[in-house]
Order: structure tokens, then sequence, then C-alpha cells
């Protein structure tokens, strides 16, 4: 076991460069900790349900005054938090590092979604359109306004810590909404350094941004449920676990309330005859074992054609013990740790019941980077004859089950066999496999993706779309329009008032 340099004085300083006042990080009940090394960085005071309702309260009030900004005034403030995302990039991204344990590469690119979608977000402010619509009366004309929706509440997971609520808010603020985030308990200092870089923007902004614009509420889930209970949050944008979301989106339909739920993926790629097997190898290595398999849209399932199987999965054997396990911080280290020892539990007990349905295991034990509070592993790579009930079952670790398939039709059926639908990916040079796939008889899953992995996404294509959820979609495309709410106007610009077919009411 390597003793790996403390996270504590980077975390401090980081944090103080960021805005952070470090007043904030002592003397609270919840411990920011680092699986980095097993750290507390930090006791933070956890907001009460009556503070998080006094939040929102203040979150409506700058709704109602935000909304009356022009959309591209709203996206100017948009585009002075993407500079200061840009100039904080490197120190959000070591951050991001220090309490998620992604590596380097994968906390840079998780602040550039941010930039991206800020980026975006500022063309879209003067891009909110409607349709024109004929109308079937004389002298009148039809239209179609948006108008902004009110409070949008943003729940966010530890995997993806920072770039989720940016996918929300940049759209939301444009939109003419108020943001307010209840980050995961896992990840609340990156969260405070958004904030704090937020705020920057704002006060550059000057007075036409309204205090309580973009609020933040760390704590557990009692402020999770005020933010989901409370009739002036018409939205949420929750991302988590599917337990998490089967009791967020019976509430907010309760109150007829917007849900917006991004949740496990239990991701499948198909490995076709005619695969480049060398392009295959490197996107299913890194699909499946990127973030230390902790994503939503990670690899979980492999569908392999029975012509290349032992070809290709020779190859995946020999990959899987020689990645680079270790101190995220570290160059050339590609698997960092999992979050905490509830995901290291997780991922053993699947293991044993992936092995008792006869799965064949390579790599899954526990690697001895750091102290006994961090918990790194080797990722696993199962074989195993057919979907058992665990391979069915997502666990958000670095477990790949390997299956065997002849027919590709059944290889379909047997990615889609799944309650899960996030993401999906085919490996072919067969133009006519590729288009069956993304075809209405392919893929049911709201990603389907061609000689690329299912993990990645691009902010121009709207996220998401997963069947379990009824297809949550964040990012872009026109998923600016769930953040909005539409209005149809008639104007009549005669001189009659026409009430039915050939009657007319004139005084």
């Amino acid at each position: 076991m390597t003793t790996l340099p403390s996270a504590i004085p980077q975390a401090h300083a980081l944090l103080s460069r960021l805005g952070v006042d470090a007043a904030i990080l002592d003397g609270g009940t919840l411990a920011a900790c680092s699986p980095v090394t097993g750290e507390v960085l930090a006791q933070l005071v956890e907001a009460t349900p009556e503070q998080a309702t006094a939040a929102i309260d203040a979150a409506h009030d700058a709704y109602l005054a935000w909304r009356k900004v022009p959309a591209p005034r709203r996206g100017e403030l948009v585009r002075l938090l993407g500079e200061e995302l840009r100039a904080a990039k490197a120190d959000l991204a070591d951050l991001v590092t220090l309490e998620a344990g992604k590596v380097v590469s994968e906390g840079l690119g998780e602040v550039q979604e941010m930039i991206d979608i800020c980026d975006y977000a500022v063309g879209l402010s003067r891009q909110l359109f409607g349709l024109t619509i004929a109308s079937e009366r004389p002298d009148h004309r039809m239209m179609e306004t948006w108008r902004p929706l009110g409070v949008v509440g943003v729940i966010s997971a530890f995997n993806f810590p920072v770039a989720v609520w940016s996918w929300n808010a940049a759209l939301a603020l444009v939109c003419g909404d108020a943001v307010v985030w209840k980050p995961s308990e896992k990840t609340p200092l990156v969260a405070l350094a958004t904030q704090a870089l937020f705020a920057r923007a704002a006060a550059r902004f000057g007075p036409d941004a309204p205090s309580g614009l973009s609020t933040l509420l760390i704590g557990g889930r009692d402020v999770g449920e005020a933010l989901v209970d409370h009739p002036k949050v018409p939205l949420v944008s929750a991302t988590g676990s599917t337990a998490m979301g089967r009791q967020v989106g019976p509430k907010l339909a309760a109150r007829f309330a917007r849900a917006l739920l991004e949740l496990g993926g239990n991701n499948a790629a198909i490995v076709a005859p005619s695969a480049d097997l060398d392009l295959t190898l490197r996107g299913v290595a890194f699909a499946a074992m990127g973030t230390a398999g902790q994503r939503c849209t990670s690899l979980r399932r492999l569908f392999v054609h029975e012509s290349v199987y032992d070809a290709f999965v020779g190859r995946l054997k020999i990959a899987y013990p020689n990645v680079p396990v270790g101190d995220p911080r570290a160059a050339g280290v590609l698997v960092g740790p999992l979050i905490d020892k509830a995901a290291y539990e997780a991922m053993q007990s699947a293991l044993t019941h992936a092995r008792a349905a006869g799965g064949r295991v390579v790599g899954g034990e526990r690697a001895r980077v750091a102290g006994p509070d961090a918990y790194y592993v080797a990722p696993a790579l199962v074989e195993i004859d057919a979907q058992a009930p665990i391979v069915r079952h997502e666990t958000f670790a670095p477990i790949l089950y390997v299956m065997k398939y002849a027919e590709l039709a059944d290889a379909i059926a047997a990615q889609n066999d799944v309650a899960q639908g996030l993401s999906s990916s085919i490996f072919t040079l067969d133009l006519r496999e590729a288009e069956l796939f993304v075809s209405g008889e392919g893929s049911d899953c709201g990603i389907a993706n061609v000689n690329i992995g299912p993990s990645g996404a691009e902010i121009g294509g709207a996220f998401g779309g997963e069947k379990e959820t009824g297809g949550g979609r964040e990012a872009g495309s026109d998923s600016w329009k769930t953040y909005m709410r539409r209005a149809t106007n008639t104007v009549n610009y005669g001189t009659t008032l026409p009430l039915a077919q050939g009657v007319t009411f004139d005084v």
C-alpha cells in the first residue's frame, strides 16, 4: 500500500481560489470526504427543511423579477458564467478529482461540458422560437409563445457533481427561471465552488440579476424532500438512482409538477462480426472502466458475436489486469477510486451473485492504493452465459458482464430486455446492422450509438430519454421547452367576432 499525499491542503487552497469562504468549511454535521485518500476535507452546516423552504420562496421572488429581463440579456449572464468557468477550469477540475475521484482528464472534461452548455445557452437566448399557426377564422392570427416556468429544482448525483447542474441551470436561466440546487451529500464542496463562480458572474452582470436567482442547499434527504414538495417549484430535475426516482416521481405527479429524471443506465453494447476490433477494444474499455464504472452511461453489459468472441474477449482479459488503477491525480492513471465503502460493498455483493449464477470473474479485487478509508478496485470482467438477475440489476461499479450471441435480433432483444434504457451502442461495419440498430426495431434506449461506446454525450443533442423514467432529456436539442410553458395566442385584427359557422356578433 502506498501513502498518498494528503488531499486536505490542496482542497482548501483550491476552495480559496475559487471563492469559497473558509469559515463555512468547519463546524457542521456533513462530512465532505475525499475518496482519493479517505480523508475528511470539511464539516459543513446542513440546511434545515425550514431554511430550504425560505430559500425556495426567495427564489420564486427572484423568478418574478428575472422573467421581466429580455432573454438575450439573460443570456449575457450565462455568457459571463462561461467566462468564470473558463478562468477557473483547472482549479474546479482538480476539486472534482479530489471530491469525486475522477482522473484529471475526466475532471477537466466535466468542466468543459459546463463551458459548452453555457455557449449553447447564450445562442439559445436569441432562439426561443414559437410558431405562427394558420387560423380557420377570417382576420385572425394564432401564434405560440414560450414563457418562463418558475423555480427549477436540481438534485444532482456524485458522479457528475457539477456538469448536471450546468445542463439545467444554463438553460433555465436563459428561459427566465430561477434555480435551486441540492447537490449530492458526497460532493458538496464542488457545489460550493460552482455557486461562488456563479456569484462572481452575477456581480459582473449587475443589478438585473436578482438575489436568490441561483441558490444552493447543502443537506440530506429532508432538504431534497422540501424541494420536491414545495408548491412553488414547478419542475424538479433529479439525477441519481432509480430508487430515488421512484420516490421523487410520484410526489411531483401528485401536485402536477414536472419531473425530469435521469437515473440508472445498465447500458449495453453489441460487438458484431464485422466490427473493427481495435476500435472496439478501446471503446469498450473506456466505457466500462472510465470513472471507475461510476457513470450513468457506463458500459455494463456486452454482447459479442460467437464468431469473434474468443478473439475479442481474449484481448479484453489481457487489457483488464493491466489498466493503471491508482491516485487519480497522478499522470497515466486511468481508474481512480470508488466513491465510498458502500460502493465497494455493493460491487463485491454483485460479484458474489455473479459467481453463484455461473459467472467467471476476472478482477474485482480491492487495490491497496491508499489507507483503509479509500476504496480502489481492479475493474471486473464477468463472462456469463445469460442475463441472470444480477446482470439485470445495475451496480454502480466497474463490472462488465460479457455474453455470447449468434443472431443480431437476439442480441438487440437481450439488450432491450432490462428496465433501464439510457444509452447503448453497436460496433459494426455493416451498414444494414447499424441502420437496424438505430431504427424503431433496434435499441429502445435514449441514446443509440454506432462505433462508439455508450458513455459520453455532446451537449448539442438532448441527453437521456431513458425508457424507465418516461424520457427525461437535458442539455441540447429542444430540451429547453421543458423549462418553459407554452401559450397559444390568438389575435383578431378584424372588425367582427365569428362565433360559429356563418354566425357573427356585432354591436
